[in-house]
């Protein structure tokens, strides 16, 4: 895929805008757990690895309450190639994301999202096996788990943060970001028709609808911070005041400067 528009029209290691910069450390990171829990997965010494670290009904039933958050690091997937492109996928959409909102904004996403998108699917599962005496499938959230949920959360965080790019898919069909939110829940409720997974689509949206609304709200800290920065400003002029007193020095405004000499 390439993209246009606020983009150049290739993928390279910066993600769609193919930025010649060094790769995100942390977005590798990523990248590389995920890729050896997936591993860890196909042995059987070490398989409880990855099981201990995906969302599972023992969130409640076992008191298993990390798994809320380490859900979404533990590779999942069959013995094939596609875990590759998947990763790939995530790195295109995540270098993007992660260059726009920088690391601390990036990672503040990832932390909303993924706690969000685990917590209704959780409550999904529980309120549908507490109304069905048993768990409506035997292996939910399925959908979730793992790159699956990065992959929804970040192509969320990209249509949302460049949602009038062009991106061109397979070099050649021309595709807005915007449209990629709306085909993410549609893939989504498409493999959930295969899976019966309730719980795994919940999270799905939920992950997604958390990630829009963190990105789509309006900054409440403007105004706390404002207000802030003029109880120091107001403080600072006192205490400058005070001392230009003792000193018998005379404090001017530097937009209306008087007349006479002054020491500003």
């Amino acid at each position: 895929m390439g993209a246009r528009g606020p983009y150049q029209t290739r993928v390279g290691f910066g993600g769609f805008g193919g930025s010649s910069g060094p790769p995100p450390r942390d977005l590798v990171a990523v990248l590389v757990v995920l890729f050896i829990t997936f591993t860890l997965q196909f042995f059987e010494s070490t398989a409880i690895v990855p099981a201990m670290l995906r969302l599972t009904p023992a969130v409640w039933r076992a008191g298993f309450v990390w798994q809320l958050a380490t859900y979404a690091f533990a590779g999942v997937g069959g013995p094939s190639l596609w875990i590759v492109l998947e990763l790939l996928i995530v790195y295109w959409f995540g270098a993007d994301v992660r260059r726009q909102l920088g690391r601390r904004g990036f990672w503040s996403l990832l932390a909303r999202a993924v706690l969000g998108g685990a917590v209704v699917a959780a409550a999904t599962a529980l309120l549908a096996e507490a109304a069905a005496g048993q768990s409506p499938t035997p292996f939910p959230f399925q959908l979730m788990q793992g790159q699956r949920v990065l992959l929804a959360i970040l192509v969320a965080a990209f249509a949302t943060l460049y949602r009038d790019a062009t991106i061109l898919a397979f070099f050649v069909l021309p595709v807005r970001a915007r449209w990629f939110l709306w085909l993410e829940l549609i893939i989504a409720f498409v493999a959930f028709l295969g899976t019966k997974d309730i719980a795994g689509l919940v999270g799905i949206f939920g992950a997604t609808g958390t990630t829009v609304w963190v990105l789509s709200r309006p900054r409440t800290r403007g105004p706390l911070r404002t207000r802030w920065l003029r109880w120091r400003r107001g403080r600072l002029e006192r205490k400058v005041d005070r001392m230009a007193r003792r000193r018998g020095l005379r404090i001017v405004n530097r937009e209306d400067p008087p007349k006479d000499p002054t020491i500003n």
